[in-house]
């Protein structure tokens, strides 16, 4: 007790300590209208790849990947598993760029089960490869032990042939692919979903195959998995096409295997550019930037809810920076301001699950290619997943458009979790919380700019007994406020909300040690992921945003209708 009482205390005063170093600060109001979900993720919307690519897989003249790849990664690191397990369960999407160079060693493959060759006149650099068997189980032991959900991505190129216009053409030659579904059937193997190749939608990356095609060879899946799993009460999900969003393309493809021949159409998202990019940073703390993807999610969201589908939409693969990323920026603190921001925006638009490139590997894994010590990013995602509920509230910053601002319904308790994201690094911002309405009518629901609600909130200012100004209003005959309002959810005098500040080591942005209230995030020296405790703040206070920095704010007594 003693112990665990001087730990608090430390962290206490570590986090005061952080907040008197920020001095003045700007004020700012944060609206979240609880009454009803403006949309819903999944249950296990953070996912992220393990991918392909062998150690000599070099971008830049830099070999990024080392052993992460899916025919080499160590399975019996006790980080790799614990990281995983800390999820409960965290889904994992198997494949990549190599993904239809695979070939799979089942009876039906008349050839060698060779790895990778080098060979610069080949697609993606490399040789077709193949996955033994042997190796196959191997990665389902660690599945099961690590207890992830599993979509593996096929190859989609067997049988193809070159069409005049540059793309591939002919029917999906199925044989090795229903093979492994059929042995990983055979074996018990639970796998939540078979994806039909990566990155040949539109105009493709390597080479390209045509929508009406590819919707013919969904088809052909969906039946070879029907029938594979016709005794099985819960069959693996089928999805397409892994690639780039294209209007006409995704449109095709929804209709021709409409209304339940499709579950999940993924896509992919690396809008940040080559890893090359000496603007990275400053790309990504640019808001207009980041509003750049609003348009394609809401465009997707917009065919599903047009054409009469039960498909829904996943991003399959996102790395923000293509040719692997840039080491000290998509695997340092600064790329969990993208990060999060993209896990919020595709929320809003009804994105089921969200797959980060990568677990390991390149210079954008959640966890190091060569330690697997945590990246940032992974204390982000595994803060996202254990505190953002499924459900999305509307939210409408009133203040600088330097915060980025999400709320959803708390996970596993009462309330909200809202997420503030500060791109500025000279202000602090306090927030204050209030229950907001529904927008006026002629009002714009969401900002074209900015994918922010954009209806302005009536805020009533009081001065409170402390100088401090509290934002109050009447609503149903109950009062509300921001966080420390009475009305909230008649919260009772002291009462306090969970807050999860995250800064970088030192100030920098480029530092890959994140801190949680001013505490160093590191695993044990057994390989377990250290606990990632709130400091509790009295729910009277605003929420105090420093520069460049990430809060979560779990308010228990924030009543939202929509929560319960």
């Amino acid at each position: 007790m003693a112990a665990a009482g001087l730990r608090l205390l430390g962290a206490v005063w570590l986090f005061a300590a952080l907040q008197l170093r920020l001095g003045a600060a700007a004020a700012a109001v944060a609206a979240v209208d609880g009454r009803r979900a403006i949309a819903a993720t999944g249950e296990d919307f953070v996912c992220a790849t393990l991918d392909w690519w062998p150690p000599d897989k070099c971008d830049y003249g830099t070999c990024a990947w080392g052993r992460a790849g899916l025919l080499n990664l160590d399975l019996s690191n006790k980080v790799l598993l614990n990281a995983v397990r800390a999820f409960s369960p965290l889904k994992l999407r198997l494949g990549g760029s190599l993904q239809d160079k695979v070939l799979y060693g089942t009876a039906v493959l008349r050839r060698p089960c060779t790895p990778f060759v080098k060979n610069e006149s080949e697609m993606f650099g490399f040789t077709h490869g193949c996955l033994p068997l042997r190796r196959w189980d191997e990665l389902n032991a660690f599945f099961h032990k690590s207890g992830a959900k599993i979509v593996f991505g096929l190859n989609a190129m067997n049988g193809r042939v070159p069409l005049p216009d540059g793309s591939m053409g002919g029917p999906w030659d199925y044989t090795n692919a229903a093979s492994l579904i059929h042995y990983t059937a055979y074996k018990g193997y639970h796998i939540h979903g078979w994806e039909l190749g990566n990155e040949l939608s539109g105009n493709g990356v390597g080479t390209r195959i045509g929508a009406g095609q590819y919707a013919a060879d969904v088809i052909t899946l969906k039946t070879i998995v029907d029938d594979i799993y016709r005794s099985n009460p819960s069959k693996p999900l089928v999805l397409a096409p892994g690639g780039f969003f294209d209007p006409g393309w995704f449109t095709e493809l929804i209709v021709k295997t409409k209304p339940n021949l499709l579950n999940v159409i993924t896509h992919h998202i690396y809008n940040l550019g080559a890893g090359r990019d000496t603007n990275l940073i400053e790309k990504i703390l640019n808001p207009s930037v980041l509003d750049g993807m609003v348009s394609i999610f809401s465009n997707l969201q917009g065919i599903l809810k047009s054409t009469g589908t039960s498909t829904v939409a996943w991003v399959g693969e996102a790395g923000g920076a293509y040719n692997s990323g840039h080491h000290l920026v998509t695997d340092a603190f600064v790329f969990s301001f993208w990060f999060l921001d993209q896990l919020g925006m595709s929320a809003k638009y009804d994105t089921k699950s969200y797959c980060r490139q990568s677990l390991i590997g390149g210079n954008y894994g959640l966890l190091n290619t060569t330690t697997f010590q945590p990246n940032p990013d992974y204390y982000s995602a595994l803060l996202w997943h254990r505190l953002m509920g499924t459900k999305v509230l509307a939210t409408t910053f009133n203040g600088t458009n330097k915060i980025r601002a999400y709320a959803h319904c708390a996970r596993d308790s009462p309330g909200i979790t809202l997420l503030l994201i500060n791109l500025s690094g000279n202000t602090k911002t306090e927030v204050s919380v209030t229950a907001q309405a529904a927008p006026a009518a002629g009002a714009h629901k969401h900002g074209a700019r900015t994918g922010y609600t954009t209806a302005q909130v009536s805020v009533t200012n009081q001065a409170a007994a402390a100088g401090e100004h509290k934002h109050g209003g009447r609503r149903h005959g109950r009062k509300f406020g921001h966080a420390p309002a009475p009305g909230f959810a008649a919260a009772a005098d002291g009462a306090t909300r969970d807050e999860y500040h995250l800064t970088p080591k030192g100030g920098d942005l480029r530092s890959q040690v994140m801190l949680l209230n001013g505490r160093a995030l590191a695993t044990g020296a057994d390989g377990s992921i250290p606990r990632l405790e709130p400091v509790k703040v009295d729910a009277a206070q605003p929420i105090a945003v420093a520069p460049y920095s990430i809060v979560f704010v779990r308010i228990s007594h924030f009543h939202a209708p929509a929560c319960s």
